[in-house]
């Protein structure tokens, strides 16, 4: 199985394979890796690869993905390069004005950025801390932001619109 997976606007080329034992044969953007993989709970999984252990938790928030891996939060999306939708969804995000929105309800810590500012795909434009954590919103896209809604120290709720890029 092949999948295009982004982590933080990073896309990498992932290619899983059973392999003997119930462990994994990957490929990780043509780096070979042996994996083994056992889920530890719910949206929780125990990992090993290359002899080192890593604790994944999932969580999703206002409809993305998250991971949280050795106290990091990473922003994550994982599509099948096969599937039509994947492919329709990958050529249609990127075109027009796109929001970012507040994953979850919180406080507005640190703009990043003003309007009129070019930013590049992945780019950290807000931090909203919510939870005692501090998440930063990136941009989705390459490209320019035309409107700054959010002001530090202002709460937000969930889906809240926070800036637009063009």
């Amino acid at each position: 199985m092949t999948y295009e997976v982004a982590i933080d606007g990073t896309i990498h080329r992932v290619e899983l394979t059973r392999g003997p034992e119930a462990r994994w044969q990957c490929l990780f953007d043509d780096r070979e890796l042996n994996v083994d993989a056992v889920e530890a709970g719910r949206d929780v999984l125990s990992i090993v690869i290359d002899g080192r252990a890593w604790e994944v938790k999932r969580e999703r928030v206002a409809g993305e993905l998250h991971l949280m891996i050795a106290g990091e939060r990473y922003a994550a999306e994982v599509r099948d390069p096969r599937s039509f939708r994947a492919r329709k969804a990958a050529g249609a995000g990127l075109e027009g004005p796109r929001k970012l929105v507040s994953p979850m309800p919180g406080k507005v810590v640190r703009v990043l950025v003003s309007a009129g500012t070019e930013v590049e795909a992945g780019q950290g434009v807000i931090v909203v801390e919510a939870m005692k954590m501090q998440n930063e919103i990136k941009s989705p896209k390459k490209g320019k932001v035309s409107k700054i809604v959010a002001v530090e120290g202002a709460t937000v709720n969930a889906g809240e619109a926070l800036a637009i890029v063009d």
